[in-house]
């Protein structure tokens, strides 16, 4: 299943993040890709408050790992400062990876390879300063309802 939707705003992309974040489930790994600036951040404000928190998310680039209450707990993780797959294997991911909680991973693409398969990616495209393509991919049925989700998302969002 795969399915891209255009933002050309904070608003519109914290509401991509929402109704990911109403469409996920204890265990659900989010991995996220895009350039310096591209969203990842924003998006996953978005998908915590979908969740029903009401913190604000921030970069966990210098802690590698937020964790913020919501009805599941949310694992926000940024591999941004490591450099190789070793350093990202050590880590010791995999309690969060296989917890009971939600994993979202900032720059997930410096470790291809290393997540279960069963996982959504998001690939986001910097098109202006303001505008953004994200392109959510997954391989697995138990999608279906986020996909539907999205792509009711997409039609509300062409039809403004």
């Amino acid at each position: 299943m795969k399915v891209s939707l255009h933002s050309n705003s904070v608003e519109t992309t914290h509401e991509l993040g929402r109704v990911i974040g109403s469409n996920v489930y204890p265990g659900d790994i989010v991995l996220l890709s895009g350039g310096l600036g591209a969203g990842k951040t924003t998006l996953t404000q978005g998908i915590l408050w979908g969740l029903g928190s009401d913190e604000y998310a921030r970069s966990p680039t210098f802690v590698l790992v937020n964790e913020y209450d919501a009805c599941i707990p949310v694992y926000h993780m940024d591999l941004y400062r490591l450099d190789s797959f070793e350093e990202i294997d050590g880590l010791g991911l995999e309690d969060y990876l296989f917890g009971d909680g939600l994993c979202v991973i900032e720059w997930a693409d410096k470790a291809q390879g290393y997540f279960p398969v069963d996982h959504v990616d998001i690939s986001i495209e910097t098109v202006s300063e303001d505008a953004r393509v994200f392109t959510l991919d997954a391989n697995h049925d138990s999608r279906t309802p986020l996909f539907s989700a999205l792509r009711d998302l997409k039609e509300f969002i062409s039809g403004k």
